[in-house]
């Protein structure tokens, strides 16, 4: 199965501007280029004999881009990451966008252009309110992709950034949302597609803060048989990278999981992934989680405004998706159950005890103790500092 999912790629010449373009030899892929670059056709072919319905996308030119967000302004930037720059944008129509430019200076030409072609052909799949909204692309003078602009932007900006609280009721429903956004993903997708890259920074907020998934550089599809995927080189956020991901390369549903779990968090405490002083907020809560410490935990920015209930199924629902074996932690159907109070157990610590006699996958994890996933964090986090 490994051999045949290895893609092969040939070169080829598209559009003025933009060479070494790099194409699948088989001519279903070929017809996908094509066809995203006319945006004419009524069907676009995705990977194999998947047909989804054609995304409404512009095609734009660069100087569209350019002019719409006065040629990259850095007044303009309002995101940065390893692999791209986000800048807002004002289009002739008078739409508002933010204009994600693909970066990935450590990559060559090629790679870079075959991850901007997995990532329109992952979008392509994907039609949920808890998405981000694609509006089209450019490969004029580079890689770009228009995005539907959200006006409170990344969850991030909000509640790292602002200098106003977030409320709980807004914090529960991004969890909710979140969890509802990454179930779809895995489950309810024409392919199973799994993000590997969920953070604050990816979530977007649209005006009545419902939270949309966003940036799906890093996703993989994985075959419905398939139980995981090995990756190489381990690309991610610091901070929300499960055990297994950072450590064997694996990767599959638990991964985005784990990196919920880590999010759930952020919104509980108000503190990032990675504090300044680069302590791991997993460890940090571990302690509090287990012994159910409510008011240690709970961001002090929110006093008591908050509902009690709701704060124990956030939780509950954080301290079993950052468990360091993967088995041990919920899907996402399960993880949104929890977080609605749907089906949640009575006796928590029973059914605690009761997972950790299941049967562990083949990964090498069977003796991974919380010991280890601390030392292996920390050495991962002075691997990736240096």
């Amino acid at each position: 199965m490994k051999r045949k999912s290895i893609r092969r790629f040939s070169m080829i010449q598209l559009f003025g501007g933009y060479e070494n373009f790099l194409l699948p030899k088989k001519n279903i892929k070929r017809k996908l280029l094509a066809r995203i670059r006319s945006a004419q056709e009524d069907t676009i072919d995705c990977c194999h004999d998947f047909v989804v319905p054609k995304p409404s996308w512009r095609n734009f030119s660069f100087d569209e881009l350019a002019i719409a967000t006065d040629y990259f302004a850095p007044d303009n930037l309002i995101g940065k990451g390893g692999h791209a720059e986000v800048y807002k944008g004002h289009l002739q129509d008078g739409q508002v966008v933010a204009v994600k430019k693909i970066t990935k200076k450590e990559k060559n030409d090629e790679d870079r252009v075959g991850d901007f072609l997995s990532e329109l052909g992952i979008i392509a799949h994907i039609n949920n309110t808890n998405a981000a909204k694609l509006i089209g692309f450019s490969v004029d003078g580079g890689l770009h992709l228009v995005l539907q602009y959200l006006h409170h932007g990344s969850l991030a900006s909000v509640l790292h950034g602002g200098e106003e609280c977030l409320e709980w009721n807004i914090r529960y429903k991004v969890a909710v949302g979140v969890a509802e956004g990454l179930c779809y993903l895995h489950y309810d997708c024409q392919r199973r597609i799994i993000h590997r890259d969920i953070t604050a920074s990816n979530i977007l907020l649209t005006e009545d803060y419902e939270p949309q998934i966003s940036d799906f550089g890093l996703a993989k599809w994985l075959p419905e048989k398939w139980v995981h995927h090995v990756v190489s080189p381990i690309e991610g956020t610091f901070g929300y990278m499960a055990p297994e991901y950072f450590m064997h390369g694996l990767v599959h549903e638990k991964t985005d999981v784990f990196a919920f779990g880590v999010l759930v968090l952020e919104l509980i405490t108000g503190r990032r992934a990675v504090d300044s002083s680069r302590q791991s907020l997993v460890m940090w809560a571990k302690p509090m989680l287990e012994q159910n410490n409510v008011k240690e935990l709970v961001d002090p920015r929110l006093g008591d405004a908050y509902d009690v209930v709701e704060m124990k199924r956030a939780m509950f629902t954080a301290s079993t998706c950052i468990h360091h074996l993967p088995n041990m932690r919920p899907n996402m159907k399960r993880a949104v159950q929890l977080l609605k109070g749907e089906n949640v157990p009575i006796d928590m610590k029973q059914k605690s005890m009761e997972g950790r006699a299941l049967m562990l996958d083949a990964c090498d994890l069977e003796d991974y103790s919380s010991t280890t996933y601390l030392k292996d964090l920390n050495r991962h986090m002075q691997l990736v500092m240096e």
